[in-house]
């Protein structure tokens, strides 16, 4: 552990920088919104994808050659997958009540989001979006509006959803619905935080089964997160979960039965409580809440991530100050190790829907952990290197999971889903023959 002090130096680096950042901060929000304006507003549209050159053409694909794939579908529901672009369209649908870090700004607002959504799943694997916003803070209205549209699509995509609506918001719909429903901002988080935190225990050679793992923020992606930890490993009596009132304890009455689900029968109360001694900090909460006598607390080799966005709970250079032995992710992309969910969502919903799995299970989850946490362990092609301007990467503390630009993903993760899905009896179509997928151009085959 360095002997520096941190308060000073923070200081310096926090003057030094803050200057540069807002005037770099203030140019990104105006080139913002000229991409968004120009040269036609927003970031999608929808495209033809048969001839429309002819009279026959236009026969075919409107009246009245349109009405032999509708009485096929009236006959076979399924028949829908073959006849329309059902098989490879997201609905990306939200509430706008948890934009980004905005807060609950409403659905219309929240559309340059869900546009953005559906930009990354086209861009990374070839899928289909149309973006829903729906203006009610009401869950089951939302619900229900949801459930109303749903046969359109292949799968739904639920984004920017508070919690603790959220969780029964995508209970509910999985139950009414026979496609995938996801919520990316617990899901997603959830398995590239488990995959960067299982490569980052093997670096300083540790063990999740013996890890004490404290996170704070109990929304969607913190219970989300430890859901899937405690699935793939971890230990109940080793996770020490924070809201606004500390410690999540079993005597508490203040708990939600989703908060409740992980109150651990401790003494602790604070947060300095429980990073004694802790192996791994999750944070999911707001800026700087991990200060350096904070760090000092946790164990040797211990690892970080600092999710909180856009400013983490404490920058890597602040950590590092206090710290030599720990690796840190956040979720920013000027610093290694970010966490970012593109990382998983279009891969799988790829695999989801080529073989129209009815859902999005606990197995596709760990498979696509697997096999994004495999892919940092293997050298790194050159053409993953040009992408990011010749930056070295190789598996270590500052890269610990793979870049959103590598072509492995949508080759490997997309068929470790289909295959979980198989496995796991959730699948209506066998495996596909054209898999793995080299790109996105091989889609359809």
């Amino acid at each position: 552990m360095s002997n520096m002090n941190p308060t000073d130096s923070q200081e310096e680096l926090k003057n030094s920088n803050s200057d540069n950042h807002e005037e770099k901060a203030k140019q990104l929000y105006a080139d913002a919104l000229e991409y968004h304006l120009k040269p036609r507003p927003g970031k999608l549209e929808v495209c033809i994808t048969k001839s429309t050159e002819s009279a026959r053409d236009l026969s075919l694909a409107y009246s009245p050659g349109v009405a032999e794939p509708v009485r096929a579908i009236a006959a076979d529901p399924q028949a829908a997958f073959n006849y329309t672009n059902k098989g490879n369209l997201v609905g990306v649908i939200s509430d706008g009540s948890a934009i980004l870090g905005l807060g609950n700004l409403g659905g219309l607002a929240s559309k340059p989001v869900m546009e953005g959504k559906g930009v990354l799943f086209k861009r990374f694997a070839g899928i289909d979006v149309f973006d829903i916003e729906v203006e009610t803070q009401d869950p089951l209205q939302f619900v229900q509006t949801v459930q109303n549209i749903a046969k359109t699509f292949g799968g739904i995509n639920l984004e920017d959803i508070k919690a603790p609506e959220c969780f029964e918001v995508e209970r509910i719909l999985k139950e009414r619905c026979d496609i995938p429903v996801f919520h990316d901002d617990q899901h997603g988080t959830a398995i590239i935080t488990a995959a960067g935190l299982l490569n980052a225990l093997d670096l300083q050679g540790k063990k999740l089964e013996d890890a004490k793992i404290v996170c704070v923020g109990a929304g969607a992606a913190g219970v989300a997160s430890i859901k899937l930890l405690l699935s793939l490993g971890a230990r109940n009596e080793n996770i020490y979960m924070l809201d606004r009132n500390g410690v999540i304890h079993t005597q508490r009455n203040d708990l939600n039965q989703y908060k409740a689900a992980f109150a651990n029968n401790t003494t602790k109360r604070t947060l300095a409580d429980a990073l004694d001694g802790a192996d791994v900090f999750i944070g999911v909460s707001s800026a700087n809440l991990l200060g350096p006598e904070l760090l000092k607390k946790m164990a040797p080799k211990s690892v970080i991530f600092a999710l909180a966005n856009p400013d983490p709970e404490i920058r890597p250079e602040f950590a590092r100050q206090v710290r030599d032995d720990l690796i840190i992710a956040t979720g920013r992309s000027d610093y290694p190790n970010q966490v970012n969910n593109v990382l998983c969502f279009p891969f799988i919903f790829r695999g989801a829907l080529d073989v129209r799995a009815t859902t999005i299970n606990d197995a596709m989850m760990a498979a696509a952990v697997e096999a994004i946490r495999q892919i940092a362990k293997e050298p790194v092609p050159e053409e993953v290197r040009a992408a990011y301007d010749g930056m070295e990467l190789s598996f270590g503390p500052e890269y610990i999971i793979p870049k959103p630009m590598d072509a492995r993903l949508i080759q490997r993760v997309p068929a470790a889903v289909a295959q979980a899905a198989v496995d796991s009896g959730v699948a209506r179509l066998p495996y596909p023959a054209h898999y793995p997928l080299n790109s996105v151009e091989d889609v359809f085959g």
